[in-house]
């Protein structure tokens, strides 16, 4: 595995590469890395494009550095991955909290740097703003999120395991297995314990209101009915309504493990998106 250093403070983030036609690089999840895409590379590999994939700063097989984790930096590290491969025509596909490191690189970074983009998908998605406030009324309690971090604080093993059942959506009879379950649980916990709090409490309180506003790029948007991490109603739907140009696509018994327990649907919504 290739590691590259940023050049924002020097930290070395690890990254995978794999095939050599269009790219498309892969954003990972809050607290998952690059191994999450394990059910979308070899369908794309297979299919004639370039899978490019990164573990974020304190997750996966990166760097764990003290500083770094706020949205500016991380969305500057992805830059840096894109820039570093020299990425063309890319289309950006974003899990939940990656999904505003996606937003953000596209504001942030300026329409050289946009140019590179072709399309982005969002999956289950964190957008627009999750905390609530008065000129934010759909979004979530602040309390909910602290009461999650002092639960992570407390015993981080139990938090993701008392979750995995709803991050499934088992109830719905989505086929999954206790391994696949205890499998993704572990993966989890590979991100360094700062590194899940500081990113948790990150994505709950940005902004991306104006991030997601301002995307002219063809994206698609897929989000489960039955998520129960990222409710639809606080974001997807609301996405989809900031980018009224945008294909959204709802999967009546997904949760949030979309990217596992409906990847073959996901695979192909993709493939047709790429490929219109």
């Amino acid at each position: 595995m290739p590691f590259f250093e940023t050049p924002t403070d020097g930290t070395l983030l690890a990254y995978e590469e794999y095939g050599s036609g269009e790219p498309i690089v892969f954003v990972a999840s809050w607290v998952l890395n690059a191994d999450m895409w394990e059910y979308q590379v070899p369908f794309f590999l297979e299919r004639g494009f370039r899978c490019v994939l990164l573990d974020r700063r304190g997750h996966g097989r990166s760097d764990r550095p003290s500083s770094g984790y706020d949205i500016d930096t991380r969305t500057d590290d992805l830059a840096a991955l894109i820039e570093l491969l020299d990425l063309r025509d890319v289309t950006l596909v974003a899990h939940s909290a990656g999904s505003g490191e996606v937003a953000r690189y596209l504001t942030r970074h300026g329409t050289e740097r946009v140019a590179r983009v072709a399309r982005v998908a969002f999956l289950a998605a964190t957008l627009p703003y999750l905390r609530l406030t008065d000129d934010n009324p759909e979004g979530l309690p602040e309390a909910i999120n602290e009461a999650d971090i002092a639960q992570l604080r407390t015993d981080r093993p139990r938090w993701f395991a008392d979750r995995a059942q709803g991050y499934f959506a088992t109830h719905l009879d989505n086929n999954v297995s206790q391994a696949m379950i205890d499998n993704e649980i572990r993966r989890c916990q590979t991100a360094s314990p700062y590194a899940t709090v500081a990113v948790r409490r990150e994505l709950f309180n940005t902004d991306h209101r104006a991030d997601v506003a301002a995307i002219e790029l063809p994206t698609l948007i897929v989000h489960g009915n039955a998520d129960q991490s990222v409710p639809i109603d606080a974001s997807s739907h609301r996405t989809a309504a900031l980018i009224p140009h945008s294909i959204y696509k709802q999967y009546p018994t997904a949760g949030h493990a979309i990217y596992a327990t409906h990847a073959a649907q996901f695979n192909g919504d993709l493939l047709d998106f790429i490929k219109s």
